[in-house]
């Protein structure tokens, strides 16, 4: 029986790990990102590899430790240096003394028969197809509504009365999803967390609303990010994050098996701004940034990894992108210097000229009609 692992990202460890085991391997769970997973990252990794390089390796090197012989990552395509990374990660941990197997699962439409030999040294049990459904359709399941909960989460947080009660509720929800032992708990799990976000107290205010754009590890991993969504929510602010690891796997797996145009619309919106691809997400940060403009939203962040060169090149057309379209935009670089509080006095004085932009806003809107009925 293998003892495999895989990266820490977000809630993903939770359906990762019900395939895995269902597989028929024994499942290392990475720990979530600390300071002593950043420590190691830092000390073995290439000086200038961008943050979510070293922590995936940091957490490589404590999942080795614990015990693991094989780790599952993902690969990619194009000038980002994310496809290449299990390469380097593999001869680092090599070079140190480690003895594992490294499998990299690649994107489906160009390296199919890779993956699907990949995905067969994975399988570990004697397995039919109805098991095969019954585990895709449970897992799958299982995703879109850690997906659900974090984006209702996103919702309350900035209306609720009592400050925390949506957090709480959420990890609550995420407990109960991870506990789950068949299809049928799952909905009615669904139908509980729905009742406790409706039961949360919450006051008629209108939040001032924020997208966020950018790499996909620091966009989904908070404690790369260090709790931003949570830190924004707490300042009575709405988030709406471009990526999801649900929406993500329609958009890059299933629609690359197919050969199809993965986030067409996004893409096709970046065009005036960005038409080449440069890898990563640098071209989405850009689209997503404009369809939050044509939603009303009131400003963007941009979430970057320090030397991520597709975002290095998005942060050079997201400010006239947002200028053009008349919304705020701050970005911030992240790596394992960025500090808690500084980064919180950054996004309160975002957050203050988002507000008192809206103020100014309707107070123009105003005037005119109060100089009418003088009149």
């Amino acid at each position: 029986m293998r003892k495999v692992s895989f990266p820490y990202m977000g809630t993903s460890y939770i359906p990762f790990k019900k395939l895995l085991t269902s597989f028929g391997n024994e499942v290392v769970i990475p720990p979530k990102p600390t300071e002593e997973t950043i420590s190691f990252g830092t000390k073995f990794a290439p000086e200038f590899a961008c943050y979510p390089f070293k922590i995936v390796l940091g957490t490589f090197v404590q999942v080795l430790e614990a015990g693991a012989d094989t780790l599952v990552s993902s690969g990619g395509v194009g000038p980002c240096r994310a496809g290449l990374y299990t390469t380097l990660q593999e001869k680092i941990l090599k070079d140190l003394g480690y003895e594992f197997e490294m499998i990299t699962l690649e994107p489906p439409g160009r390296h199919f028969r890779d993956l699907l030999y990949n995905i067969k040294k994975l399988i570990n049990a004697p397995l039919t197809w109805r098991d095969y459904i019954n585990i895709t359709k449970f897992v799958w399941k299982q995703l879109v509504l850690l997906d659900k909960v974090e984006r209702l989460s996103h919702k309350v947080r900035p209306v609720e009365v009592k400050k925390g009660e949506a957090t709480k509720v959420y990890k609550k929800c995420v407990d109960m999803i991870a506990s789950a032992e068949k299809y049928g708990d799952l909905r009615e799990i669904e139908r509980e967390c729905e009742l406790l976000y409706d039961n949360i107290e919450k006051r008629d205010y209108e939040p001032i609303k924020i997208g966020i754009v950018g790499e996909i590890y620091v966009l989904l991993e908070p404690s790369s990010n260090l709790e931003i969504e949570e830190m924004l929510g707490d300042l009575g602010v709405y988030v709406e994050r471009s990526m999801f690891l649900s929406d993500y796997t329609i958009s890059n797996a299933v629609m690359d098996l197919f050969h199809m145009a993965g986030e067409r619309d996004v893409k096709k919106t970046a065009a005036p701004y960005f038409k080449e691809m440069c890898g990563g997400h640098g071209r989405e940060s850009v689209g997503n940034a404009i369809l939050f403009a044509k939603r009303g939203f009131d400003g963007v962040i941009q979430l970057s990894p320090f030397t991520c060169i597709p975002e290095i090149v998005a942060k050079s057309i997201l400010p006239t992108v947002c200028r053009d379209h008349k919304i705020g935009f701050l970005t911030i670089s992240l790596d394992e210097q960025t500090g808690k509080e500084g980064l919180r006095t950054r996004i309160e004085a975002f957050v203050d000229l988002l507000r008192a932009k809206r103020r100014r806003t309707k107070s123009f809107a105003v005037k005119p009609q109060v100089a009418k009925e003088m009149a």
